[in-house]
């Protein structure tokens, strides 16, 4: 029976920028947890920068045994060659089993680096994680609680499972809000230990000329309510149907990705493999075929409302609550409906 190093830790890189920790690294810190309780190991973080002591409890609250930091005044803002040396050198130190980026610019930056210094396997943009035996038929081998690595494939048409059994550490960058987040508890009791990178100034081969940042439109991972247009919508016009409704009820606006290619609606409100995964408490599809890339963002919401033409579109599948009819005499009718039972009492 073959099987990894079972001493391995499960290790995650904690994103930060602006003060604040990235929500993908403490999702991954959650999930880690769960993969580290399988295996009874612990769960070790890395985080780099300068200034970070502050981030420190936050991210020891959700479940991390240990944290690294690594500080210095040159790693404020991230570069690609100090922040793969610095973190390869906290992998080698702690000699994981599994190693988790979250699949942001900079975890794509970052992890494939990193597995090309340990020469090891990647998995990119993972959708779930789970710990299993794999059986290797060829070289008749079984491998005990090996990390099963799921990710969309073929254009999303199908999921693919991937193991590296042979080679370790185990490593995977996983899209941002695909993993829960747990409640944080102040009864963990993790420990910081200071990671002294060992830098040299030819590490640092960039100049910084100028640095722009802008702030996201739309925050559809922190709504409650999302009503999302398709492109049976028709036009962009048409979508403010879909606002309407959207404001009406408090949400946002979400889209597919046929809507935001014909230009309905900027890519801001995409929801989908290739756009942002939510889980609001409603999720209002109209318009929407459904097909495997938007269910993929969007399955796990609390309740989905699905209004559509087609009686065999595949968003009914999964679908709480089915409206066959046309979004443009049904929208009206929940609007309408809406504001005469919100309607605040005469004389208020």
């Amino acid at each position: 029976m073959a099987r990894p190093d079972s001493h391995g830790n499960v290790l995650v890189f904690i994103e930060a920028d602006h003060g604040e920790v990235a929500s993908v690294s403490l999702e991954l810190v959650c999930k880690a947890r769960q993969l580290a309780d399988v295996l009874d190991v612990e769960v070790q973080a890395g985080i780099i920068g300068n200034q970070l002591e502050n981030l420190t409890g936050e991210i020891l609250a959700y479940g991390c045994d240990t944290l690294f930091m690594a500080e210095d005044e040159r790693l404020t803002l991230y570069e690609t060659v100090p922040y793969s040396e610095t973190f390869s050198s906290i992998v080698k130190r702690t000699r994981p089993q599994i190693v988790l980026f979250g699949a942001t610019p900079i975890g794509r930056d970052l992890a494939p680096r990193i597995a090309s210094k340990l020469k090891t396997g990647l998995t990119a943009d993972c959708t779930e994680l789970k710990i299993a035996d794999h059986e290797d038929k060829k070289h008749n081998k079984t491998y005990e609680n090996i990390l099963y690595q799921i990710r969309p494939a073929f254009g999303g048409n199908i999921l693919a499972t991937i193991v590296s059994p042979d080679h370790q550490p185990q490593m995977a960058t996983v899209r941002e809000g695909v993993m829960k987040l747990s409640e944080p508890s102040s009864n963990n009791r993790g420990v910081v230990v200071s990671f002294k990178p060992d830098l040299i100034d030819g590490d640092f081969v960039n100049t910084l000329v100028e640095r722009v940042v802008g702030k996201r439109k739309v925050n559809l991972k922190a709504a409650d309510i999302i009503v999302s247009g398709g492109a049976g919508v028709g036009s962009k016009e048409d979508f403010e149907l879909i606002y309407e409704l959207a404001s009406t009820l408090g949400g946002l606006v979400g889209a597919s990705r046929a809507a935001v290619d014909n230009g309905y609606v900027s890519r801001d409100h995409q929801v989908g493999q290739t756009g942002t995964t939510v889980r609001p408490k409603l999720y209002i599809a109209a318009g929407i075929s459904g097909c495997i890339q938007h269910q993929a963002g969007m399955n796990q919401s609390g309740k989905i409302i699905a209004i559509n033409t087609d009686p065999d579109a595949p968003i009914f599948q999964i679908a709480h609550y089915r409206i066959i009819g046309d979004l443009n005499d049904v929208i009206p009718v929940i609007i309408k409906a809406y504001k005469s039972n919100n309607r605040e009492p005469s004389g208020a």
